[in-house]
């Protein structure tokens, strides 16, 4: 068996380090819940409060505050407080595009 050690090295350099590696891990895990998804949808193209989100889901207020809480925590969504309402949206149009590229990869093929 031949192994191609500049190759390897390349690999090698070209590959991000631990904590990059887990921060990726993180948010992509925060993706893997299909309410999350929905919500960072639907936060693409308008900012809502939580009573909007939780009429457009079908789900608690309380659920849908949990899944922001977890979504905020991984910087993909943030709000603003106008009065006692909180607004969320994306946290940046990195999240819109990350989501747009996911949907072209899946709905290809």
């Amino acid at each position: 068996m031949y192994i191609d050690a500049a190759s390897v090295r390349a690999a090698r350099t070209g590959m991000p380090g631990d904590r990059m590696v887990r921060a990726l891990a993180e948010t992509f895990g925060a993706l893997s819940d299909p309410t999350r998804v929905r919500i960072i949808s639907v936060l693409a193209g308008q900012e809502l409060c939580v009573f909007d989100l939780s009429r457009l889901l079908g789900l608690s207020g309380s659920a849908v505050s949990h899944q922001l809480r977890l979504l905020r925590g991984q910087r993909l969504v943030k709000y603003r407080k106008e009065g006692k309402i909180a607004y969320y949206s994306l946290d940046d149009d990195h999240i819109r595009n990350l989501m747009e590229e996911c949907i072209k990869h899946v709905t290809v093929g």
